[in-house]
């Protein structure tokens, strides 16, 4: 089962979009790299790349404080990016952006300031069952310091959350609800404006984990008025260590820093120290510069194609690979959700995810296997792991012919 979709843009020129990607264009163990690891990290064009050097050869400067050419320059270029990333999940102020090393400190800002802040013994937190380790341990950790009790929104076999069992879940001692837009393990699109609608019926706070969902997924935060939002630009065809979290204003005003020092002050002195306005309050030290200014061209390349062209293209490709596998010996899909960004989780009866991970990079294709820092949903399916493999914008049909070929040799030879 794979998602419904819009009408698919032929206009997409995917030779020209691989060429784009240098890193595509080597072999692997004799053999010309077959990418399908893009739900872990994806690769970065050549426009990104040169952003990188195009900072360090040109105008490499701290910012904000400096009143130098390249100082003003580094900055300027720095803000851009906050700029660019508001207009792209349609936040109401850049000051509801805040720069951050991804979806997982993002995640433990929240959890350190505004949980601390507003948690007390017990309080209620939830998450769904289908959560990356970095929404689970967070909340983890909180509620053991605040003695407040952390529940989970069950799933249902096909991979789908229970939205009847979320519903007696929320109480008037529900505070955060904490989940992700799109699983990293079965790529399942929760239906999260619902979720939403009813956590704030209840008085309760809403993050969205959207790390498989911002190379994905239109995003607009203030229809889907959610109370945070986090992205990482490693994901969506970025450079790694950058990120962003997404606040509402009034939420962000009342939380306290989450780390102290450079940038995040106003005036300190050894009797007391103001903080700065936002979004600086939460930005301490001199920050990722690099990366941020280069995260600029990510979402750039993303918007010029299209996120519906995009999302169509990448649907056509799950839906083939969904049924090229499935139509091998012993492949058992995991995670058959309606709807699905393009991940394809599978395991295969009487062989270990592991070794069938490595018989593919043997053959130059590049898979992830494992529990995929979701140990507790693996649990839920009784298994240990998967071969998850996941599709960008810049993979073929070719390349999925490819992975049904070779697995099917695997296979054949392993029984």
């Amino acid at each position: 089962m794979t998602s419904s979709s819009p009408a698919i843009d032929r206009k997409l020129d995917i030779d020209a979009i691989r060429k784009e990607f240098p890193v595509l264009h080597q072999q692997v163990n004799g053999r010309d790299l077959v990418y399908l690891d893009n739900a872990a990290t994806s690769q970065k064009p050549l426009k990104v790349i040169n952003a990188l050097i195009d900072y360090y050869q040109g105008y490499n400067a701290n910012i904000h404080r400096g009143i130098h050419t390249l100082a003003e320059r580094a900055t300027k270029a720095y803000e851009e990016t906050r700029h660019t990333l508001k207009r792209f999940i349609n936040a109401r102020s850049e000051q509801e952006i805040i720069f951050t090393r991804g979806v997982t400190e993002s995640i433990n800002l929240v959890a350190s300031s505004y949980g601390r802040a507003f948690i007390k013994e017990g309080d209620e937190i939830i998450v769904s069952g289908l959560e990356h380790h970095s929404n689970i341990v967070p909340w983890q950790l909180l509620c053991e310091e605040k003695k407040a009790t952390l529940k989970t929104i069950p799933v249902l076999p096909e991979g789908v959350l229970d939205l009847d069992a979320y519903r007696k879940l929320l109480s008037s001692k529900t505070k955060i609800v904490s989940v992700n837009h799109a699983s990293n393990s079965l790529g399942t699109i929760n239906p999260v404006k619902e979720i939403i609608k009813l956590a704030h019926e209840a008085g309760a706070v809403v993050l969205l984990d959207g790390a498989q969902s911002g190379a994905h997924i239109e995003i607009d935060v203030q229809d889907l008025d959610c109370d945070f939002y986090c992205l990482s630009s490693h994901k969506m065809y970025g450079p790694t260590g950058t990120g962003i979290l997404y606040g509402k204003t009034d939420l962000l005003e009342k939380m306290p820093p989450y780390q102290g020092g450079g940038e995040m002050i106003k005036e300190v002195t050894f009797e007391k120290t103001t903080y700065n306005d936002l979004p600086y309050k939460f930005e301490a030290g001199t920050p990722n510069i690099a990366d941020v200014v280069a995260y600029k061209y990510a979402v750039d390349f993303i918007n010029e194609l299209g996120r519906e062209a995009m999302a169509a293209y990448e649907h056509e490709l799950l839906s083939y690979a969904t049924e090229r596998i499935s139509k091998l010996k012993g492949v058992q899909l995991i995670g058959t959700a309606p709807e699905k960004v393009s991940v394809l989780s599978f395991t295969v009866e009487g062989i270990h995810h592991f070794d069938i991970g490595q018989m593919l990079d043997a053959r130059g294709i590049a898979v992830r296997t494992g529990h995929h820092c979701t140990q507790p949903l693996m649990t839920c399916f009784g298994i240990e792991g998967t071969v998850r493999a996941s599709f960008a914008v810049y993979n073929t049909r070719k390349e999925i012919d490819q992975l049904a070929e070779s697995l099917e040799r695997i296979i054949n030879f392993m029984k």
